[in-house]
């Protein structure tokens, strides 16, 4: 319904807002018990005596059964779809209910928001609002369900306490559709790789025209992007809080992770340590020189609108491409454990490093042997080798180590999934939930470390390696020479590119239609950004950064207010 076209709209609201009744957290389990209550409260705030029953009977189709009926079948009603790519969707959450009373005078509104949501059948299995509205004109009825159709304002009215919060926000809501300017057109932009035109080569040769864009439409929402979870009628600084706590724990982990990978590999420092020992250059103004080129090519991807080629992606392409992110990740740690095994399980570990007192032990084993001719060596007489056992006071047994690291890494698995998993559960309050499913990471990662680190003092785990470094080492340029700068050409180009596909991928994957994300994208004006960020962590010799898949993407889920409904025996959330 348009609010601002409709006069009706506005005094319907305002009728409503004067006469309507309103139950909070109605404990009813059964829709017959729901509507019971709700005529009954009609009767006594209303003024107006009316025949339960048979008002009952007029909302159902089987009216005549009563209460021995098995089925009720709602006459007329109400309800929101939602159209995607993969049919049309019933919003299940609310259910607007209708019915002419002829001994009524005027007409009544009662909405009742129930305590849990209940099952009431194929396509309203998660009910949670229900308004019921007598003797009504049709526009009544999309009135409130204009109202309703928003996740948002479900929400919030799913926040309030008390009756008078309810109204006011219909009131704001209210207020909110009467001033604005029907629904929101996105602008078809050229510029944007997600729409607009056909992908013409004479888009390219318009340098600066995406990155413009880009900040005209962002640059007024960027103030509101720090500001919109502690200020505002949609401030929450308790998802807020856990959304930069699940960010800091799921983007630590990781960086730790593929550092001490990195380690191992490049023999304590980032990348590219072989060529410059091959080649005899200084890893540090290489390893800058690379980032220096590669963010000149990410700046100039931006200038001259590269972005544009995401219009050849499809969003199968994307998500083949994500897989591939996520299956790295589960390869790396698969490939970490299989390590710390064949090291602690499967080889022998010494009980000191002194190499000069195990070879002497083992002279003196080989020795005793000879002497002997017997016990610790065994071999036949006419063997040329033999085999010494070494004593245990020379060799540890360290197999309890990667059971632990094992037991250590799948507990911190199921923890966490149970964790975020417990907001389908029937334990504690909605609230608590929600935060305990917000922090599952973090918590799963402290409860672990905790049994791990104090459970198991007896066992010594594996720890990263730490080096006693500056943390910002500027690079000496100086030390290369101008054919080590060309060679270093390549290396960013094919870095460019590699930080290009990644990044593009993830905005789009983050800026999907179900995360009904309103402020807009910045394809070409974020490449730009990155490139001058890489500048400086370039020059300090700190690691590049860019967009990376899953943290984006789990930052706007986590920040998102989400509702549950049942689809074919199986749970979706939008």
């Amino acid at each position: 319904m348009n609010f601002q076209e409709e006069v009706r709209a506005h005094r319907d609201l305002d009728n409503f807002l004067a006469q309507a009744s309103v139950v909070l957290d109605e404990k009813a389990t059964t829709l017959d018990d729901v509507l019971r209550n709700m005529l009954e409260l009609l009767a006594q705030e209303g003024g107006e005596a009316c025949d339960t029953d048979a008002v009952m009977d007029s909302l159902f189709t089987d009216g005549g059964g009563g209460k021995e009926a098995n089925v009720h079948l709602l006459c007329e009603t109400i309800q929101g779809v939602t159209a995607s790519q993969t049919g049309v969707h019933y919003q299940q959450s609310w259910l607007c209910i209708l019915t002419n009373v002829g001994s009524l005078q005027r007409r009544h509104v009662c909405v009742t928001r129930l305590e849990r949501p209940q099952n009431w059948g194929v396509n309203c299995c998660e009910a949670r609002y229900v308004m019921l509205i007598l003797a009504p004109p049709r526009t009544l009825g999309r009135t409130f369900g204009t109202l309703f159709s928003d996740i948002s304002f479900r929400q919030k009215l799913l926040e309030t306490r008390t009756t008078e919060e309810f109204k006011q926000e219909l009131v704001r809501r209210r207020q909110q559709l009467a001033v604005s300017e029907g629904p929101a057109v996105e602008e078809i932009d050229d510029t944007d790789p997600r729409k607009g035109k056909r992908l013409k080569f004479t888009d390219f040769l318009k340098p600066g025209k995406g990155v413009y864009d880009d900040l005209r439409r962002r640059l007024p929402l960027y103030p509101s992007d720090f500001t919109d979870g502690i200020v505002g009628p949609d401030r929450s600084l308790l998802k807020y809080s856990t959304t930069a706590i699940f960010l800091y724990i799921a983007i630590l982990l990781p960086a730790i992770a593929f550092g001490s990978l990195n380690d191992e590999s490049t023999g304590g420092r980032i990348i590219i340590r072989g060529i410059c020992d091959d080649y005899a250059i200084d890893f540090d103004a290489f390893y800058a020189c690379i980032g220096l080129w590669n963010s000149l090519f990410l700046i100039l991807g931006g200038l001259f609108n590269v972005s544009l080629l995401m219009k050849l992606f499809k969003r199968s392409t994307e998500e083949i491409i994500a897989l591939f992110i996520s299956i790295a990740f589960v390869v790396d740690a698969v490939k970490g454990t299989v390590k710390i095994f064949n090291h602690f399980y499967y080889g022998p570990t010494l009980a000191t490093t002194n190499a000069t007192l195990v070879l002497q032990q083992i002279k003196e084993l080989l020795e005793n042997a000879q002497s002997n001719g017997s016990g610790l060596l065994a071999a036949e007489s006419e063997a040329v080798h033999a085999t010494v056992y070494l004593p245990d006071s020379l060799v540890l047994c360290t197999r309890e180590r990667p059971i632990l690291c094992l037991f250590l890494m799948l507990a911190t698995l199921w923890l966490g999934y149970a964790l975020y998993l417990i907001k389908r559960s029937p334990y504690l309050n909605a609230k608590i939930r929600e935060v305990v499913s917000d922090c599952a990471l973090p918590i799963a990662v402290l409860i672990v470390s905790f049994i791990g680190s104090y459970l198991f003092l007896d066992i010594q785990l594996p720890v990263f390696q730490v080096y006693n470094r500056p943390i910002f080492n500027f690079a000496p340029f100086d030390k290369l020479t101008g054919m080590n700068t060309l060679s270093a050409v390549g290396l960013g180009f094919l870095l460019a590119l590699l930080i290009f596909i990644d990044q593009n991928i993830v905005i789009s994957l983050t800026h999907v239609p179900e995360h009904k994300l309103l402020k807009g994208t910045a394809f070409h004006w974020d490449l730009v950004l990155t490139g001058l960020i890489n500048i400086l962590m370039s020059c300090l010799g700190l690691p590049w950064m860019h967009a990376a898949f899953p943290h984006s993407s789990l930052h706007a889920r986590q920040l998102a207010k989400v509702e549950q409904r049942v689809e074919n025996g199986h749970l979706y959330t939008t």
